[in-house]
């Protein structure tokens, strides 16, 4: 993104930390509420990890900590993956895991029979970029983009959402962001969207083609981990994931999550935002606060999930007021059936 851009990496890896915060926040909540509506419980004391021991194997992150600091030094891609390897190795001499000689060789091996594919892949993902700047492609839709704008800019981006996630099933992340950026992103500029949030709007969606049905790669590949029923396992990464797919057309109505704002206005969305995915997260799961939900509280939590995603103030007292009016509902639910005799 940084040299098709020609945007700073660190301004894009800095940029890119409020969206990968709100993604994960949607798939904790996801993961958190379904458990909670089916009356599960936690592990016991006695079973979690000792926080002790874990912080003295804190030095196993030296090498991730290095490749990313490195980056942010200035240091070029290759130069970083060199240093943060070299670290991975020293670390496992501190372990029991010890590298030697032939487990370093054996370590090469194996990074050059997995680099193989994506090379391959990424060098289609060349070809079609070449093809479609020859045939025009890419204007052709751009141009598109650009009718559909005059009527509407959310039916523009929701097409760009289609063809980002169509362009990105079956490929590893690089490669679809190539070939999504190549076709989609400049249409989106073209219709008024800064560079920064069009190439993340197609980033976002090229990403999370693996969990979208019908091909949903990586739902399939976790069904043969788990030895569990692919389609079933491709929906449940569908249904788990339903919130990022939000959180792109955030982007569009609030620049500030792209760190593009004043710090109160990047504070409010964030806040705005990760209410908005609770409500979502509630709404799919059918658990709220400290109950279930029926259908109806569910509908009113959707419409109050995509009115805090909206992003002005009066969406967002909208999307808190229709929140308010389920948890009432649900505390005086509680209380009624409290007060009735046994």
């Amino acid at each position: 993104m940084a040299e098709i851009t020609g945007i700073p990496y660190t301004d894009i890896a800095i940029a890119a930390l409020i969206p990968a915060g709100l993604y994960f926040l949607s798939i904790y909540l996801m993961v958190d509420l379904e458990p909670r509506r089916d009356g599960m419980q936690g592990l016991a004391k006695d079973q979690l990890p000792v926080f002790k021991d874990m912080v003295k194997q804190v030095y196993l992150f030296l090498p991730i900590i290095i490749l990313v600091g490195t980056l942010f030094m200035g240091y070029s891609v290759i130069r970083a993956g060199t240093l943060a390897m070299i670290s991975a190795a020293v670390v496992s001499w501190f372990t029991p895991h010890w590298m030697g000689p032939k487990a370093l060789l054996n370590a090469l091996s194996l990074g050059a029979r997995m680099a193989v594919p994506l090379i391959a892949v990424c060098a289609c993902a060349g070809i079609i970029v070449g093809v479609i700047s020859l045939t025009g492609v890419g204007a052709r839709f751009a141009s598109m983009l650009l009718g559909i704008a005059d009527a509407s800019h959310f039916l523009a981006l929701f097409f760009a959402m289609c063809i980002s996630i169509f362009l990105g099933m079956g490929m590893p992340t690089t490669a679809a962001y190539a070939v999504a950026a190549s076709v989609v992103a400049p249409g989106l500029q073209q219709i008024g969207i800064p560079p920064i949030v069009a190439h993340f709007f197609v980033f976002y969606y090229a990403v999370l083609s693996p969990i979208t049905p019908p091909v949903a790669l990586a739902g399939y590949a976790a069904s043969a981990i788990a030895n569990t029923d692919p389609l079933k396992t491709a929906m449940t990464s569908f249904k788990f994931g339903l919130s990022a797919f939000i959180v792109p057309f955030m982007f569009f109505y609030s620049p500030a999550l792209l760190m593009d704002g004043h710090w109160w206005e990047i504070l409010r969305v964030v806040i705005t935002a990760s209410i908005g995915i609770y409500l979502l997260a509630a709404a799919v799961q059918g658990y709220f606060m400290s109950g279930r939900a029926n259908v109806l509280q569910r509908l009113i939590l959707l419409l109050a999930a995509l009115a805090m995603i909206a992003g002005g103030w009066m969406t967002d007292l909208l999307g808190i007021g229709l929140g308010s009016i389920v948890l009432t509902t649900q505390l005086v639910a509680s209380r009624s059936m409290a007060k009735s005799p046994s």
